[in-house]
Parts: structure tokens; sequence; C-alpha cells
């Protein structure tokens, strides 16, 4: 599970920072990538990784402000063209199918594909092969929200000392003992999973939060994440700014991930009013506050690594 900022900033795309998108890679579970948000220029953003948009199988988008939305147009039309016939699913908030198919009617076209539309709301719950998907409604000027990605519990690691006492010598049989409930032995004797195994695994949760104030409110949400991305669109010294539209600061994000008790926090949706000079200063800030907090950059690579 691999997570790549495609694009950090905030409003308009920047020499340093294109707008929003984010692509979660879970070829490793299902092999499909997932994006979130698709603001202008994610296809070309697309072509300075490997990724191929024939396997983006399903896109989530926070809310319908254009640095967010502005590049799915030419994302969906261009992967026509790229191998891409498998189903899209667009998951969002109302006013999102209408946007798409309105604009491909005016400019006549026509994808090889079919599109299939999700209108989110508050709480909804979605079941994935692997995975599952929470959605929560955030506070913005319009309808935003924010996405838990929660990969199944694993099974846990055979106890190889109570198969020894057992009788049963390392080998083939240990795997098909952990592939079934009751597995039967050669000598007739039978051996329940749940007898010789410790317990789950837990699943790796990822929690993509939309544009929001007051951040803190969401704790109950992104709680006992692996890694948060959530906006940081300002300093912290600039928190009027951030209330008068419905953003946040480095302060209120990191405190959200001291409260919930995050793993690893990235912070993301950057104001261009900050240069890379900034870089460094922003995240000294962030780390002060919150230790495991990093500031995305365009084209960052994150792996999420298996608690």
């Amino acid at each position: 599970m691999e997570v790549t900022f495609l694009g950090t900033g905030a409003g308009m795309p920047s020499k340093l920072r294109n707008v929003s998108s984010i692509a979660l890679d879970l070829r490793a579970i299902n092999r499909s990538i997932w994006l979130f948000d698709c603001g202008e220029g994610t296809q070309h953003q697309i072509l300075k990784t490997t990724i191929k948009p024939g396997r983006i199988e399903k896109i989530f988008i926070t809310h319908l402000h254009g640095d967010h939305i502005y590049g799915l147009l030419g994302l969906l039309s261009s992967r026509s063209f790229q191998d891409g016939h498998s189903p899209v699913e667009i998951y969002g908030p109302a006013g999102l199918q209408t946007f798409i198919e309105t604009s491909f009617k005016i400019s006549h076209t026509h994808l090889q594909y079919p599109l299939d539309f999700f209108t989110v709301n508050d709480n909804d719950v979605y079941i994935f092969d692997g995975l599952k998907v929470r959605v929560k409604k955030l506070t913005h000027g319009i309808d935003s929200f924010g996405y838990q990605v929660i990969e199944n519990d694993q099974l846990g690691e055979l106890q190889v000392d109570k198969l020894k006492s057992r009788g049963i010598s390392p080998g083939p049989m240990y795997q098909t003992i952990k592939s079934q409930h009751v597995t039967t032995l050669e000598n007739g004797e039978t051996v329940k999973r749940e007898d010789v195994i410790g317990p789950d695994k837990p699943g790796r949760i990822v929690t993509i939060l939309g544009d929001t104030k007051q951040p803190t409110q969401f704790v109950d949400f992104v709680k006992n994440s692996d890694l948060l991305i959530a906006e940081a669109t300002f300093a912290s010294d600039l928190p009027s700014l951030a209330e008068q539209f419905f953003h946040s600061t480095i302060t209120e994000t990191t405190q959200l991930a001291r409260l919930a008790n995050v793993k690893q926090l990235c912070l993301t949706h950057i104001s261009q009013r900050y240069t890379a000079k900034d870089q460094l200063d922003l995240e000294q800030e962030a780390k002060a506050q919150f230790t495991n907090t990093q500031i995305a950059i365009d084209l960052l690579t994150l792996n999420v690594v298996k608690p």
C-alpha cells in the first residue's frame, strides 16, 4: 500500500506545487489504484510516475471546488486512449455526476468504458475486496468529505510450537492448516485453525481529509490511523485567515493527530503563498507539535507499513 502525492497545493498550480490529487496504490491487495481528488494537471503528474491510468478503478472526490476536480475530464478522456477499458467508479458529493456528464455532452466526448457514479453522504460505508471505506462530512464552504480506507485484518501467525507438540513437522501442511478452518491429517486427526493460530494482524488505516476548518472535531473519525493525510493550508500564525476560508492551520491539524493517536501525519493543500524556502520552516513548525509529521511535496511517495 503506497500513497503518491500528485498535487499538494491549494487553489491554483504553481511552479512548486500542482493542485490536489493523491494516488493510493493497492496493487498488492486488489491490483488497483484509487485516486483521491483530481485537480487540474493530474494526468500530467501521472506521466512522471509508474501509474497506468488503465489501473485506476476508483476515484474519490472530497468536494467540488475546482482545484480538486478540474483534472477529471482530461484524465477520464485520455484513459480511453491508454488501454483503459475497465469501468471506473466515481464517488463524491451531489453534483459531481452532472458536472462530468454535462462537460462530456457539450464537448462530444465519448469514453470507451462505463462510469459508475456514487453520491456520498455522511457516515456512508463502502465494502470492497479486502478493504472498507468510511465517509465523513467535514466543515467547509461547500459539502466536503473525508475518506478512511481500512484494510481487512489479516490472519495471525501459526503457532509453530503448538503444531510441533502435536507431531506436525514444518512443511507444506502448515500452509494447508492456515488456509482452511479444519484440516484432516494423514493419521485421521483433525486440526482446527483457531487452536493453532495467533491473534489477527490489524489491517492498515489511511485517512484522507478534504478541506475543512476546525479539524479537531473529527478525532473519532481519524482515531488510530496509520497515516493521516490532511490539509494545513496556512501556517499557525494565520488562524483568522483559516477560519475565514474554512481551512486548517498546521497547529490545528497536528493537534488532531495528537488527540487521535495517529501514527504518521502528512500535511498537504499548502497555500501558494509559501515558497520552496518556506518548506523547511513549515515542516519544523509541524514537527515541533507532532514529531512524526512531514509536509507533502509533489510526487512524494509514502509506504504505509503494516502495524
